[in-house]
């Protein structure tokens, strides 16, 4: 059984490297729709893969990170980078090029490792990722799966990789997320007190 949960955000990059002069030479943006697909065996004590409200905590507030932000490679230009910094509250540093393909595996892999570091509190046994859509425009998007998340030759992806500015984290609901997330701390979903057995 799979479940969709959309969400959405605008963000602005430079894609270096790309064929098209005007993305890889001036900074742009898009409103993207991001396709979240989870998948389990086995439904939980609410008869449900998982939740839409418990997708509206730690996963939102990492995908609601590229809200108005800036993105940028961290090997881009040390220049651009500063300007980045700069110039603007809210941006992140990737370690892979902020094009829609990279936004799919980016977020594929940081709700899976969420979802590794959550206690579940609702029968929920097997639920997982199964997929990962980043609509970049209205007739182009781009398709992750776990064999793309774990190839490294569509660049590694670490949690110490990542960098968020200090606006981006004040904004989520607890502004230590990601530190707990690279510790290996739990994310402790809610007690359910069952009501029909």
């Amino acid at each position: 059984m799979r479940i969709r949960k959309l969400f959405k955000f605008e963000n602005a990059h430079i894609v270096r490297n790309c064929s098209s002069d005007r993305c890889k030479y001036s900074i742009h943006g898009h409103s993207y729709q991001i396709e979240l697909i989870l998948e389990a065996q086995r439904l939980d004590h609410g008869q449900m893969v998982y939740d839409f409200g418990l997708l509206k905590s730690s996963i939102k507030d990492i995908i609601d990170s590229f809200d108005h932000a800036i993105c940028f490679w961290d090997k881009d230009d040390p220049d651009y980078i500063d300007a980045c910094k700069k110039f603007s509250a809210r941006w992140i540093s990737l370690p892979v090029s902020p094009s829609a393909e990279q936004f799919s595996r980016v977020v594929f892999f940081w709700a899976r490792e969420i979802l590794k570091q959550t206690q579940m509190q609702n029968g929920e046994t097997d639920v997982k990722v199964y997929s990962v859509i980043a609509h970049e425009t209205a007739t182009g998007y781009a398709q992750c799966f776990e064999d793309d998340v774990d190839n490294a030759q569509m660049g590694a992806l670490t949690l110490g990789d990542f960098e968020f500015s200090e606006q981006v984290k004040a904004e989520w609901h607890d502004p230590k997320m990601y530190d707990k997330l690279k510790k290996g701390e739990k994310f402790v979903n809610p007690t359910v007190v069952l009501q029909v057995d």
